[in-house]
């Protein structure tokens, strides 16, 4: 396990923020050649590692979400888990970089699938057409040991704009602010009561009455629970700090939004978070995340959302109904990045990963996330591969708070090797 560590500490030194991950393919580039691997890289930078004549393809994305001082990456470990000071860590997807970096320098003969993008809206699993060998494909991208994903949500990227007016206000100015919440993966912990920054203060402002927006930026990724959000409002009534409200007094008169009101009522009504449980898998099965709000000082004003759904047509409801929501309010929508739920598959190749699951960890469940996994993507261009995801065990992915469990590394490398070893 020492080996994969190490591995994955050089990992954190390298920047691969997503869209900004060059460094990093150049360096597994590398890596792989070094280590007598063919190496192919596509137009959108996925790339494509193979050796000799494999039956298995192991997947992953390299790309990470970077969260506060990301991607300055300062990693510790306390009682057998690591995280980082003040940044995400890039466990997600780099431990699994890391297993696949270990697989290389044991020499094994696989194909491997490094996809860029992936946490931006699976811009690289969207645009994969390399010529895969292997009869199976077993992505590295899930964060519970033990436990055997064979299906997953889809999703969509909503935006709405709007270009509005400033107009003169009324009242005192004011700093409203909620900062340093804990924030979540959109998906995996949308069910966990993790507050939204954005929700809070929408939920502030209509209860003090202020109807007078000048500007806000709240929110950080769109995959991500938002946990910072800032407005400037005017205020006749005397506004005071509040729970996880800051509320600061300017000097400074600005004028406001002609129809700020309306845009605080938006978001205070916002139906974000679960819309709907999945009761036989246990997860969301639909669910929608209000993640970036910016008004700019020209009055644009722009909304970006992350709706999912285990099923597509639950998926094409939830997307028609925020369209129609943003489209009231006069707002002008698009839909990005949409990609498709992976439907569950129970087949000879999850029973055998099931089967070495559970050698090692003495028990193992088939189960569904309500997250984008790049199986439902990529196994729409490679109907005759049979899929499967695993990982080690990962915590408050896409947040300062992500940790990953050392000994769960481990054991999910052991899983592989067993894999591997079957086929």
């Amino acid at each position: 396990m020492s080996a994969i560590i190490e591995h994955f500490q050089t990992l954190t030194q390298i920047p691969h923020c997503s869209k900004e991950a060059d460094k990093l393919l150049d360096f597994l580039v590398t890596f792989a050649k070094e280590r007598n691997y063919t190496v192919e890289v596509d137009a959108v930078k996925n790339i494509y590692i193979s050796k000799g004549r494999p039956t298995l393809c192991l997947q992953a994305h390299y790309d990470m979400v970077c969260m506060g001082k990301a991607p300055q990456i300062e990693t510790y470990i306390e009682e057998g888990v690591m995280r980082a000071k003040d940044s995400s860590l890039g466990a997600d997807n780099g431990m699994a970089i890391a297993m696949m970096m270990q697989s290389m320098d044991e020499g094994r003969e696989l194909e491997f699938l490094l996809t860029s993008d992936e946490e931006i809206g699976l811009i690289g699993a969207n645009e994969v057409a390399f010529d895969l060998k292997s009869k199976y494909m077993l992505n590295l991208d899930s964060e519970d040991e033990a436990e055997v994903y064979i299906g997953c949500a889809g999703g969509a990227d909503i935006s709405a704009f709007k270009q509005d007016d400033y107009v003169e206000g009324e009242g005192t100015c004011y700093e409203v602010a909620v900062k340093g919440l804990v924030g979540g993966h959109s998906g995996v912990d949308i069910d966990k009561g993790i507050p939204s920054a954005i929700k809070v203060l929408g939920k502030y402002l209509v209860e003090n009455g202020v109807t007078e927006l000048a500007s806000i930026y709240a929110g950080e990724r769109r995959n991500s629970i938002p946990a910072n959000a800032v407005a400037i409002v005017r205020s006749e009534k005397a506004l005071e700090n509040e729970g996880d409200v800051s509320v600061r007094v300017l000097k400074e008169s600005s004028k406001v939004l002609a129809e700020g009101e309306k845009i605080i009522h938006l978001i205070d009504t916002f139906k974000h978070g679960v819309h709907a449980m999945n009761e036989e898998l246990g997860i969301p099965d639909v669910s929608i995340n209000l993640a970036i709000i910016t008004a700019d000082e020209k009055g644009g004003v722009k909304i970006e959302t992350s709706a999912r759904a285990m099923g597509a047509e639950a998926l094409e409801s939830l997307t028609n109904e925020t369209v129609e929501m943003f489209a009231s309010y006069g707002f002008e929508v698009k839909v990005e990045d949409k990609y498709p739920a992976w439907k569950p598959d129970v087949s000879a190749f999850t029973n055998l990963v099931s089967e070495e699951m559970k050698a090692v960890f003495g028990k193992t469940k088939m189960m569904a996330i309500h997250a984008g996994l790049e199986c439902g993507v990529i196994a729409e261009k490679y109907p005759a591969m049979k899929f499967a995801s695993i990982g080690p065990t990962i915590r408050y992915p896409h947040s300062t708070r992500e940790e990953v469990d050392l000994d769960s590394v481990g054991r999910i490398y052991e899983v592989l090797l067993g894999i591997i070893n079957r086929l």
